[in-house]
């Protein structure tokens, strides 16, 4: 019986403990996505007790807190931090096979230096220990001690990046927080907040908004104010991606109906995406940013807690109803005209791998390696088997060794741990190959290969 969650967790073979300990394991860190507070960073915030950094905000522990049957006032709501803590302690004692298990001890040896088990029995041995060791810990330092070299945050294009301003002109601290473009606000027509987002967009971008003409020229000035300050990505929070033939008469005609007041039916909901993620797509191409895709969920399922809390409060599932085909004519659309840029494309619903890993090949090209990727495993698929069937899928259709590998996702300043996770299971995948006669023990290469996807490739990719 292997110890519980020692130095070769997850590897089971010579050649895995061999591409994980001596190419993996000490590579840096490239956080290309995930939601952490600029302010925080800038701030160098400090935290009182561990309930502070492990619950505030992280859906995925609510989630699994209600699943356990615990009040949400326990969760969400007014207890003491102790109080939440004992309650999520006594949750993941239940969590056997989840990831958040796995993430949560990783977190605690690497951090704390706690190498046994969280449960209702031990939950007070824990929050002492943390408590005490997090006195001496700032969200600087954890982000220098897990090897960080770049962040990339999640922004609004009506944000003044005052934050990332603070951060890059303090040469005390060398890792690059960059900001990343999300502009659903301005995709998202349907929305009842549209109208207003619209005067809030002209406001930034020092401009009066009237059309959809005036849209795009709005959003076009603030992708230059975000260029100077380093952003290279985009990112997309979809439901499904979709394609229509449009013209820009009638994206001028939805738009004006919208401002007007008036209901639009799905048909024009989908006209005008489409116009907005056409001319976005086609500049992100012109700056060089990569454009990356997130599809296949469905939001705020559970009405009576949506209403309490809001969005990201644990209560999305993954989405059936997303078009394949459409994604496939939206990159085409683009690549017709040679304006397709670098791409990542995510399903929360892993039944797309395989038709992700074929379209993907269907436009690639010299302007970069691996141009079109498949993103890692998202969301709920970021577990051990959703990420060995990602990387599996990719490997059957396309090529694993240029895959860019890993991101955070997450609000936490102490969850770059799920790269070490992420690697071991990517060593452990490509060490049974090797193991079973699929691919020579040829060190070279598979330095080559393990690297990249821990790092090398994405330092390539985002040109960082």
């Amino acid at each position: 019986m292997k110890k519980f969650m020692d130095k070769d967790f997850l590897l089971t073979t010579d050649t895995a403990k061999h591409l994980f300990h001596d190419f993996a394991e000490n590579m840096p860190i490239i956080d290309y996505h995930c939601h952490l507070s600029p302010q925080e960073i800038a701030e160098d915030a400090h935290f009182e007790n561990i309930t502070q950094v492990w619950l505030g905000g992280d859906h995925y522990k609510w989630r699994q807190m209600r699943s356990n049957g615990v009040e949400e006032r326990y969760i969400t709501g007014d207890a003491t931090d102790r109080e939440k803590f004992q309650k999520w302690a006594e949750t993941l004692e239940m969590a056997i096979g989840n990831p958040l298990y796995h993430w949560s001890h990783l977190e605690l040896q690497r951090y704390f230096g706690y190498t046994g088990a969280l449960n209702g029995d031990t939950a007070e041995e824990v929050w002492n220990l943390c408590n005490e060791k997090l006195q001496n810990m700032s969200a600087r330092q954890l982000i220098l001690d897990s090897n960080v070299e770049m962040i990339g945050t999640t922004d609004d294009p009506i944000d003044d990046l005052h934050w990332h301003k603070v951060i890059a002109a303090d040469e005390s601290f060398n890792v690059k927080v960059l900001p990343s473009w999300r502009p659903d606000k301005a995709v998202n027509i349907e929305k009842d907040d549209f109208v207003s987002y619209m005067e809030k967009l002209g406001d930034a971008a020092g401009m009066k908004i009237t059309s959809f003409a005036d849209v795009k020229t709005a959003l076009t000035k603030r992708m230059e104010y975000f260029k100077e300050a380093g952003c290279c990505v985009s990112d997309h929070g979809l439901e499904y991606v979709a394609y229509a033939k449009t013209t820009e008469e009638e994206v001028e005609a939805v738009f004006a109906k919208k401002m007007a007041g008036e209901a639009l039916n799905h048909e024009e909901i989908g006209k005008y995406k489409m116009g907005i993620l056409l001319h976005l797509g086609k500049e992100y191409h012109r700056l060089n940013w990569v454009m990356q895709l997130h599809y296949g969920v469905k939001r705020d399922n559970n009405r009576k807690i949506f209403e309490a809390l809001g969005p990201d409060a644990g209560i999305d599932s993954i989405s059936t109803s997303a078009p394949i085909n459409e994604l496939a004519d939206f990159l085409n659309a683009l690549a017709y005209t040679d304006e397709l840029p670098k791409t990542i494309i995510y399903s929360l619903n892993p039944i797309d791998n395989a038709a992700i890993g074929t379209i993907i090949g269907c436009f690639q090209s010299s302007e970069a390696v691996g141009k079109i990727q498949h993103g890692s495993a998202w969301w709920f698929n970021d577990n051990k088997t959703g990420m060995m069937e990602q990387m599996t899928s990719l490997a059957n259709l396309g090529l694993l060794g240029n895959f860019i590998g890993m991101l955070t996702d997450s609000r936490s300043f102490l969850s770059y741990t799920r790269h070490e996770y992420f690697r071991r299971i990517m060593c452990e995948l490509i060490g049974n190959w090797v193991e079973n006669g699929e691919y020579p023990a040829d060190d070279k290469s598979l330095q080559k290969i393990v690297e990249g996807i821990s790092y090398r490739n994405a330092k390539r990719y985002f040109e960082i």
